[in-house]
């Protein structure tokens, strides 16, 4: 039993690396003992997280572009000659009246959030078939299950990335692949903070929050664990949601 959670001997991707949660998921999951590749497109960043990780190879990544996931795949499987685990972390945001949203701003947030984990999934498909173990950990949101006023493109687009989490997870699952999510509840981190750190929005947002209070990035580490270990054997299509008890909020007072 002990042995469930370990990730020895596993080479790891996180997309999105380079802050926020995606940089949290990247050091937890090293801390477990997987092997992790980062990447990210901001290059100073990437460099830091990789010297932190211990990291040699720096690849910098753009999910927007097909030809710069291949190359990082590429240069992934040429230092490291395998990959068991897919993050998918990359994200943007955009808080916008939808009547007004720009369709460029539409659908470039539809390009990282929803196209780029699906370009990201087929790039590492077959490195992750060859693992006969591969997990895929997709990083969706509450807005996949409830609407959040005027970010009408992010919910959309995770709402995307949590079905597509569930059809690749049937597609996959007879090449050894599971494919799980994990919808974070609310996180501040450098994309958001600014709307929800002493704001109507935030208040509101903690005031539905049983627990009362914001999550902290290290507070996903135990969900990606699981799913990316042996412990999780056995779960493939599923969402952990890590929330604070939002979603299950009836009235809190």
């Amino acid at each position: 039993m002990p042995t469930l959670l370990d990730l020895h001997n596993r080479v790891a991707v996180v997309i999105g690396a380079t802050s926020g949660l995606g940089r949290a998921l990247a050091v937890g999951l090293a801390a477990h003992g997987a092997t992790v590749v980062p990447t990210g497109r901001r290059e100073a960043q990437l460099k830091e997280i990789c010297e932190q990780l211990g990291t040699t190879l720096i690849h910098a990544c753009d999910v927007t572009d097909r030809a710069s996931l291949d190359a990082f795949r590429d240069a992934t499987l040429a230092t490291y000659g395998h990959v068991d685990i897919l993050v998918n972390a990359a994200g943007i945001t955009c808080k916008h009246p939808t009547a007004t949203l720009p369709e460029v701003s539409w659908m470039a947030l539809l390009e990282t959030n929803l196209n780029g984990a699906m370009r990201a999934c087929q790039c590492f498909y077959q490195p992750l078939k060859a693992s006969g173990r591969g997990r895929i950990i997709n990083i969706t949101s509450l807005g996949a299950y409830t609407a959040f006023h005027e970010v009408a493109a992010y919910c959309a687009a995770k709402s995307g990335l949590q079905s597509l989490t569930r059809s690749l997870a049937c597609e996959w699952a007879r090449d050894g692949i599971s494919v799980n999510a994990i919808a974070p509840g609310v996180f501040p981190t450098e994309l958001n903070q600014h709307i929800i750190h002493g704001t109507p929005r935030g208040r509101e947002l903690l005031m539905r929050t049983p627990m009362a209070r914001f999550g902290r990035p290290e507070e996903l580490v135990g969900p990606a664990v699981l799913l990316a270990s042996d412990g999780a054997s056995y779960i493939t299509g599923q969402c952990i949601t890590v929330d604070g008890g939002y979603l299950a909020s009836g009235v809190n007072s």
